[in-house]
């Protein structure tokens, strides 16, 4: 494939992930320094030796029929030819050699798609409700603002290498069918007059979160014009940058600083950094797009099963706000679809609906503009593809991550007991289909990729030990997700049960709820109602280990006894460094701040020769075992340890004003020129300092240095 089909900034990445492989394949990088490269090129590792998870980036999950065939090719080329959907709107591919990884994206790349920053400390994929531009609640589409978020922040080097990751969500309405409640930045769109018109913008929260610790992100405006969405965003990532833990990597997350500082002095540093950010305001004009559509076609086709059909249109589909049109949401299960059924599926999409299709965070995929003679036509189609099963986003609709089938940190398999659960919803409680608010959702691990904390009926991944013996349990959490109103609600710990168990345990609560609940009364108001003790006391008769058998030893889909192996995640890791090694990449922030500057990116060339100074000091630092967490506290301990001691040449009597005039100031391209002297000076004087430190000891000093790589 020419390099000329690919744009040049993939083109790059591209050369310089097969260069660091090749240096990791000849030995001249460090596994681990590479595994932190390759994790924010999309390049991540499995459970099974040898072999990789590749994720793509794709805002919104927005893909069209060519991109979905090229995704399939590629998935055939390269891998077991399965593309798994995430609940964070993307598509994975497993078993992929590490050699092949550069191959991949360059096809990624030539259809418009990317790997970067698809894993990593970096703002991950921004999500968003897959009907925004249809659903008929929504007061304006919200895509084109997730689109213009994703542009501005890939690559911006401001958040490439920090403490954890970010993850954004835009809701299409106050539905909040996006789940923006536990995300790191959520946006619900918003009208309001001004000055006679109709002004837009957003509603914003920040510090949401799921894992072992949820949080609910808190309101920090009820109404923030759309063109300040991006400057918020990034003044509040430049904080989370500087003063986010590093070491402690369970507690690294946005939530926890600002639990631990508060909102209102976490906003009030978000607003100190305005004067330094490249603009003030980013206007987003969104641009009205005409949507091409097949013409409607004639007659009406055979349907071999009426009723299934009747209930599929109830089900399935739903009117857009657009008249005379519908959106048909396809149930995928457990986010597999092999690329034998992609390719037709591409040309089924092609030929009765809009050449937009939407990857939902319910694993599904959302077809758009189907125009009402083509419903049968459409359903015909899918049925004979095996995707026109009943109760897309329903709760037979059940979400699970890849579980042990092939992540490192699963303790039990996800998959395997998402499928049986929904053959139990199918064959005993199929009128749920159409009258539950219930929906589930399981992780392999409590890291809640397939977000538990968010279901009103969840599990994760557990085990219990019974005697030598340990066998394979889910925890069982209830309570969470969104009411229909809007509002969210962090699922709680009732108790964890034997995973074989569990089947038994989803009719315990059903055949509870429908009995004992009151007309018309939601499933979490019946939770809340009774109280998380009253379920603990349901369900415990389960949790008994006394009268095991057999088969409880078994985990779901596995055809051999269970056998705890959690492996080491790519999320955390530590490394050996040399302290010269630490100052080379100090060095390598210095060069990309030229490289900007001359770019005339002034804003970027600042940032990157602030963090060249960050990673200088923290050098000299780990030479005297001074521990550094945070880029806040690396700036007071270089003064206390080298500035105030005299132990540094003299270039300025307070380290911290003198790295952080940057925040002060405009990135014009006078300060720009002036702040990369300061960096290139400080640099010279701690590569003198080094030289004398290692003339005094007579080698270079080993110093464990962390680095956190999800």
């Amino acid at each position: 494939m020419s390099a000329t089909t690919i744009p040049t900034e993939d083109h790059k990445d591209i050369e310089e992930l097969k260069q660091r492989i090749d240096g990791f394949y000849s030995g001249k990088e460090d596994e681990e320094r590479f595994k932190l490269y390759r994790l924010t090129r999309g390049v991540y590792g499995q459970r099974q030796f040898g072999v990789q998870m590749f994720r793509t980036k794709i805002p919104y999950g927005k893909i069209t029929t060519t991109q979905l065939r090229a995704l399939a090719d590629i998935s055939e080329r390269y891998t077991n030819g399965n593309l798994h959907l995430t609940t964070r709107q993307n598509v994975q591919m497993h078993f992929v050699k590490l050699s092949d990884s550069p191959l991949i994206w360059e096809d990624l790349a030539a259809a418009g798609l990317t790997a970067r920053e698809a894993c990593g400390n970096t703002v991950r994929n921004i999500t968003a409700s897959p009907t925004a531009g249809i659903d008929p609640e929504e007061p304006f589409d919200v895509a084109p603002y997730v689109q213009a978020t994703f542009e501005y922040f890939l690559r911006n080097p401001i958040c490439q290498e920090m403490g954890r990751k970010i993850k954004p969500a835009f809701s299409s309405s106050e539905r909040d069918s996006a789940y923006t409640y536990f995300h790191d930045f959520g946006f619900i769109p918003r009208l309001r007059e001004h000055g006679g018109e109709l002004r837009r913008g957003f509603k914003v929260v920040i510090g949401g979160g799921l894992g072992a610790v949820g949080a609910i992100a808190q309101t920090v405006y009820e109404f923030l014009p759309d063109d300040q969405i991006i400057p918020f965003m990034e003044a509040c990532i430049r904080v989370f940058d500087r003063y986010g833990e590093r070491e402690k990597r369970m507690k690294a997350r946005m939530k926890f600083l600002i639990k631990k500082m508060g909102v209102e002095a976490f906003m009030k540093l978000a607003k100190e950094e305005w004067p330094s950010l490249p603009q003030q305001s980013v206007p987003i004009v969104p641009e009205e797009e005409e949507v091409l559509l097949p013409d409607a076609p004639q007659g009406r086709p055979e349907i071999k099963d009426q009723a299934h059909y009747q209930r599929w249109l109830v089900l399935n589909t739903f009117r857009q706000k657009q008249e005379r049109f519908y959106g048909v949401q396809v149930k995928v299960p457990r986010g597999d679809i092999h690329a034998r059924i992609a390719r037709p599926l591409a040309d089924l999409v092609k030929a009765y609906a809009a050449d937009d299709i939407r990857i939902t965070v319910q694993q599904g995929l959302l077809l758009r503009f189907v125009r009402p003679e083509a419903l049968p036509y459409l359903y015909n189609g899918l049925q004979a593809l095996g995707l026109a099963d009943l109760g897309a986003d329903s709760i037979a609709d059940v979400t699970s991550c890849p579980g042990t089938d092939t992540c490192a940190l699963g303790v039990t398999n996800s998959t395997g007991l998402a499928s049986k659960l929904e053959q139990v919803l199918l064959e005993e409680y199929d009128e749920l289909l159409e009258t539950s608010d219930i929906r589930i959702k399981i992780s392999g691990c409590m890291n809640s990729c397939g977000q538990h904390m968010a279901a009103q009926i969840g599990l994760h991944g557990s085990s219990i030990k019974t005697g030598a013996q340990v066998l394979p349990a889910m925890q069982v959490v209830l309570g969470g997700g969104v009411s229909p109103e809007g509002e969210g609600f962090i699922a709680q710990k009732v108790i964890k049960l034997p995973t074989k168990r569990i089947p038994q345990a989803l009719r315990t609560l059903l055949d509870d709820f429908q009995s004992n609940s009151t007309t018309g009364q939601r499933f979490n108001e019946y939770f809340q109602e009774q109280g998380k003790r009253y379920f603990y006391t349901l369900l415990k008769p389960l949790a008994e280990t006394d009268n095991l058998n057999a088969e409880d030893y078994f985990d779901w889909g596995q055809d051999e006894a269970y056998r705890q192996e959690i492996g080491v995640g790519e999320c955390a890791g530590v490394t050996l460094d040399v302290i010269g090694t630490i100052l080379g990449e100090a060095q390598v922030k210095y060069q990309l701040a030229e490289e900007a500057i001359d770019a005339e990116a002034f804003a970027d060339g600042i940032y990157h020769a602030y963090t060249s100074m960050i990673i200088g000091a923290k050098a000299l630092l780990l030479a005297r075992d001074v521990n550094c967490n945070t880029h806040r506290k690396i700036l007071k301990d270089f003064q206390e340890h080298y500035i105030a001691t005299n132990d540094f040449p003299a270039l300025t009597q307070d380290f911290e004003a003198f790295v952080l005039e940057m925040k002060e100031q405009a990135p014009t391209p006078e300060f720009a020129a002036t702040y990369l002297k300061k960096a290139q000076s400080f640099r010279k004087r701690v590569i003198a300092v080094r030289e004398a430190q290692l003339k005094e000891a007579g080698q270079d000093k080993l110093v464990v240095d962390n680095y956190y790589k999800a």
